[in-house]
């Protein structure tokens, strides 16, 4: 069972922004952490929230299932592009279309962030982050206040992005897992499919003894770039991952 003192985003309190603008969006349940090299015009992040906000509830609104599918959902082709991204990545990954949502909206964000002109932008929505650097960053690990591998960093080079890199819990926060993991981490190209792989990938760790398929789970996932596990004082992990 999740433990309720951790959902607040404390993490947040640790971010370093150097250089980068940074502004905070909240849009109802869509809560944005955004560092921009470029001042950052809320109202057309609100607007851009907004629209995609309002393309997946009125998805939903036609098709009730997508908001509570715990599998993969087909979804009708003249759906909006990211509802059909959604739906698209939960599949490879075996999770309901929801999984993805976090992932979607920052990622779909960054990317109208690039277009507009900006060469450095860092969206993180609830533990899921999209990403494009033109210089290294290190981006921590939460497992937990108390967790000695939560003080692990991941070093990220300005050539790997831009990049998705999205974590799951079973302990930590409110979304829903069906395992124990403490902190699972994705990263792959595409966030919306690094966020259905970190849900999927969580929810198969119950144990110890269940690392060692996960990470295996998780490198059978075309796209997908590494993955860390931690579960208790125990790490696993495999792909393009340096540490610091």
């Amino acid at each position: 069972m999740k433990n309720p003192k951790y959902q607040k985003r404390i993490y947040r309190n640790w971010m370093y922004p150097g250089n980068l603008f940074r502004k905070k969006v909240v849009v109802r349940e869509t809560d944005l952490e955004i560092l921009c090299d470029k001042p950052i015009d809320e109202k057309y992040v609100f607007a851009r929230v907004n629209k995609y906000r309002q393309q997946i509830e009125t998805y939903i609104s036609r098709d009730e299932k997508f908001l509570t599918a715990l599998k993969p959902l087909a979804v009708e082709f003249s759906a909006a592009q990211i509802v059909r991204e959604m739906a698209a990545s939960s599949r490879k990954a075996n999770v309901g279309p929801m999984a993805t949502v976090a992932g979607a909206i920052a990622g779909y964000v960054g990317r109208d962030l690039l277009r507009k002109g900006a060469k450095a932008v860092i969206i993180e929505n609830g533990g899921d982050i999209f990403l494009k650097v033109t210089r290294p960053i290190k981006v921590g690990l939460f497992a937990g206040k108390k967790k000695l591998l939560s003080k692990l960093n991941l070093k990220i080079k300005p050539q790997e992005t831009p990049l998705g890199i999205c974590a799951s819990s079973g302990t930590i926060g409110h979304s829903v897992s069906f395992g124990n993991a403490d902190c699972v981490v994705i990263m792959a190209k595409n966030v919306v499919l690094a966020d259905a792989v970190a849900t999927a990938t969580a929810n198969l760790v119950q144990g110890k003894t269940d690392l060692e398929k996960a990470i295996k789970f998780a490198r059978s996932i075309k796209g997908v770039k590494g993955a860390v596990i931690i579960f208790r004082n125990n790490l696993a992990s495999w792909g393009k991952i340096e540490f610091v």
